[in-house]
């Protein structure tokens, strides 16, 4: 016990060295806790201004990565082959909607869309919120109700005076239901592009008539006699003034050109049907407009 004790018993210089040791290491703890130890570095001015507009440029990447694309309403008629890709469509789903455009046709709902282009229904949800059609395709059961007249009476006695499409006004179109004043506008600028209309039939090469309007039209205008315009001199006219003709687009007006350098004059629109790119459906309309001599 008294060698136990022994070992606690210290001289005044021990205590001394003891005391020192202590107040050595509780220095050197409020030093680490207080003293800043790190090496000073010299730092590029510019480079800490790039460095402070860091966060800034971090939102912005942030508000671009979390942007959706702004979306308008569209007629789904009018797609081209960009716009379908972005939209999401496959080359085939394109291609089945200008084949059928091509054919002077139109989609005037989105299941008529999803018939043609065959999208899946997924694709369908997500682009039909944005078609936009014509007004006369919403308006198309209003109109279907509209003939049915409520007074069959009236409906058997009605007589309709046909007036003559190429006499027939602004205020004469607007009457018919389902044609606004800018379907009518239309009407009277193709007329005016034409030289004037030689059947019925081309009302169907206005854009926006449906066929329900066509078969009002037809039940209230007609061509009574053919308009005095200057017919094209298919034998001579130029390339310039062929290609400037309403159904005749450029390589078409071309190909004409050549047959003619290469065999000789057209006798008749039998000739002209035999041409690379003419509209055959329409040759007895276009042989109206054009001079054999």
């Amino acid at each position: 016990m008294n060698k136990l004790k022994s070992l606690f018993v210290f001289t005044s210089d021990q205590r001394k060295g003891i005391f020192a040791l202590l107040f050595f290491i509780i220095a050197l703890q409020f030093a680490y806790f207080f003293v800043d130890f790190s090496i000073p570095t010299n730092e590029d001015p510019e480079e800490q201004k790039w460095l402070s507009l860091q966060p800034q440029v971090d939102s912005m990447k942030m508000d671009i990565a979390n942007k959706r694309p702004k979306m308008y309403l569209y007629n789904p008629n009018f797609i081209t082959d960009y716009k379908g890709y972005k939209l999401g469509m496959s080359v085939d789903e394109i291609d089945r909607l200008l084949a059928f455009r091509k054919e002077n046709k139109y989609v005037n709902s989105s299941q008529e869309f999803q018939n043609v282009t065959k999208v899946s229904d997924s694709l369908l949800n997500v682009m039909s919120p944005y078609f936009k059609f014509p007004d006369w395709v919403n308006n198309k059961k209003e109109y279907k109700e509209f003939k049915k007249y409520p007074n069959q009476a009236f409906a058997k006695n009605e007589k309709i005076v046909l007036i003559d499409i190429n006499q027939a006004t602004k205020e004469d179109l607007i009457k018919i239901y389902g044609i606004g004043e800018a379907i009518s506008v239309r009407i009277l600028k193709q007329k005016e592009v034409l030289g004037g209309f030689v059947s019925m039939e081309q009302m169907k090469d206005v854009w926006g008539l449906s066929p329900e309007v066509i078969e009002n039209l037809n039940s209230h205008f007609k061509v009574s006699v053919l308009p005095n315009f200057k017919k094209i001199d298919i034998n001579n006219a130029s390339l310039k003034e062929l290609s400037q003709f309403y159904y005749f687009k450029y390589p078409l007006a071309k190909e004409i050109v050549t047959y003619r350098s290469m065999k000789g004059n057209i006798s008749n629109i039998e000739d002209l049907t035999k041409i690379k790119g003419f509209p055959v459906d329409k040759a007895k309309t276009i042989e109206l407009y054009l001079a054999f001599n």
